[in-house]
C-alpha cells in the first residue's frame, strides 16, 4: 500500500533531534494500515436498543459500576457482535491504555456519546499476540548526506535513526501530516523510479499507521486543500473525523492568520449532524474551506482565545441552526451524564466576544 508523489504529494524523512533533512521519496509503501486495537469481552451482556454490530462510534467509554474507577475510552470501536453460543459482547478499540486497575473485572455500561448501548456483570481485556509489523518502505527516495553518510557506514549503529518524523506534503507542497517513529535501516536498493534514487526499508514497529478506512479522505487532500465548503459533507462520522484531523494536523504545521475583529461570518449548518460535523463547518465559517476553530470544546475554547489565530470579537450567522439542535442537544459524558453540545458552542462563542444569529 503506499502514497504518489506528483499530483498527490510527497514525503521527507527528517530527524527530529537535529532537525536535518534525510531525503525526500516519493511514495510510502504502509503509511495506510489496521492499527493495532485493544480488545474486550464484555460477559453477561444486556443491551439497551438494537444489538451492537459493527462500527460502534469513534468515541466508545466503557463506565464502571464501581464509582471509585474512571471511565475509559476506546476510540474507533467496533464489534463482530456475539460469539456464538455465548452472552457477551467483544469490543476493539484504540485503547487509551488509562483503563481500569490491573485485574479488576467488574461490571461496566456501555455509551457511544449519545446513547446507552448496554451493560455487562463482567469483562475481560484479552491480550493479542504480538503484532508482526509490516516495514515502512520509502520509494524513490533521494537520500540527503547525513544519510547517505549512515548506509556508506553500515554500522549498526550508524542505521539506527533513532526517532525521526514522515513528513506530508501536498500537490502544491504545504505540509499535510508529520508523524513520529523511532526506527533503524533495514535495508535499501537502488529504485526504479529513477537513477539514484533508493528504496529505504524502515523497521514499522513503533509506527502508527493512517488508518485503512481514511485513505480516500487523504487521497483528497494530497491533492491539495479543499476550495469549496463542505467538501466532507457526504461522508459519514468516521471519515469526518480522519478529514478533520488532516484539518488539525495541517493548522498545526501552518498556522493560520489572525482574521480582522468585527468580521462576519456565516455558518451552513444543513450538514450538522454529528461532532465531527460541528467542528468542521464552525472552522470553515471562521476560516474558509479546509478552515479550523478546534476539534473539541476545549480546543474551540483555545482558538477563541487566541492559539491559532485571533478572529473575535465577530458576528455569526448561524443558518439551518435546527439540525445541529436537534442531533446534538442529548450528547452523554464519559462518566454517562446528559449533556449539550449545542449550547456549549454557543456559550463559548458568546463568551468569547461573538455575537450569534440562530436562523
Amino acid at each position: 500500500m503506499h502514497t504518489e508523489s506528483g499530483a498527490r504529494g510527497r514525503h521527507t524523512l527528517s530527524r527530529t533531534e537535529h532537525g536535518d533533512a534525510l531525503g525526500v521519496c516519493v511514495a510510502v509503501d504502509g503509511l495506510f494500515g489496521q492499527p493495532q486495537r485493544g480488545t474486550y469481552e464484555l460477559f453477561g451482556w444486556v443491551p439497551e436498543g438494537p444489538e451492537v454490530r459493527g462500527w460502534v462510534g469513534d468515541r466508545v467509554w466503557l463506565v464502571p459500576d464501581d464509582e471509585a474507577l474512571e471511565p475509559w475510552l476506546l476510540e474507533d470501536a467496533e464489534s463482530a457482535g456475539r460469539p456464538s453460543g455465548t452472552d457477551s459482547l467483544v469490543l476493539r478499540g484504540l485503547d487509551d491504555f488509562e483503563g481500569p486497575p490491573e485485574g479488576h473485572r467488574g461490571g461496566v455500561r456501555v455509551h457511544d456519546g449519545r446513547r446507552w448501548l448496554g451493560s455487562c456483570q463482567e469483562f475481560t481485556r484479552v491480550l493479542p499476540a504480538e503484532p508482526v509489523a509490516p516495514p515502512l518502505v520509502l520509494r524513490g527516495l533521494a537520500p540527503r548526506e547525513p544519510l547517505r553518510a549512515a548506509l556508506a557506514r553500515g554500522s549498526r549503529r550508524a542505521l539506527d535513526l533513532e526517532q525521526v518524523a514522515l513528513e506530508t506534503q501536498d500537490a502544491r507542497g504545504e505540509p499535510l501530516d508529520r508523524r513520529l517513529l523511532w526506527t533503524e535501516v533495514i535495508a535499501w536498493r537502488p529504485s526504479s523510479y529513477g537513477a539514484d534514487l533508493i528504496d529505504l526499508e524502515l523497521d514499522g514497529r513503533h509506527f502508527a499507521p493512517v488508518p485503512e478506512y481514511a485513505r480516500p479522505v487523504w487521497e483528497r487532500w494530497l491533492g491539495g486543500p479543499p476550495d469549496t465548503p463542505a467538501a466532507w459533507s457526504a461522508l459519514d462520522t468516521r471519515r469526518r473525523g480522519a478529514w478533520l484531523d488532516l484539518v488539525q494536523q495541517r493548522v498545526f504545521l501552518r498556522a493560520p492568520a489572525d482574521r480582522p475583529a468585527g468580521h462576519a461570518h456565516e455558518l451552513d449548518g444543513r450538514h450538522v449532524t454529528d461532532e465531527p460535523g460541528l467542528y468542521l463547518a464552525l472552522g470553515e465559517a471562521v476560516h474558509g474551506p479546509g478552515g479550523y476553530l478546534g476539534g473539541c470544546l476545549a480546543a474551540v475554547d483555545d482558538c477563541l482565545r487566541g492559539a491559532l489565530g485571533r478572529s473575535v470579537p465577530a458576528t455569526l450567522r448561524w443558518r439551518d441552526s435546527a439540525t445541529a439542535r436537534e442531533h446534538l442537544s442529548r450528547r452523554l459524558t464519559p462518566d454517562g451524564r446528559p449533556y449539550d453540545v449545542f449550547a456549549e458552542v454557543l456559550d463559548l462563542l458568546t463568551e468569547h466576544g461573538t455575537r450569534v444569529g440562530l436562523e
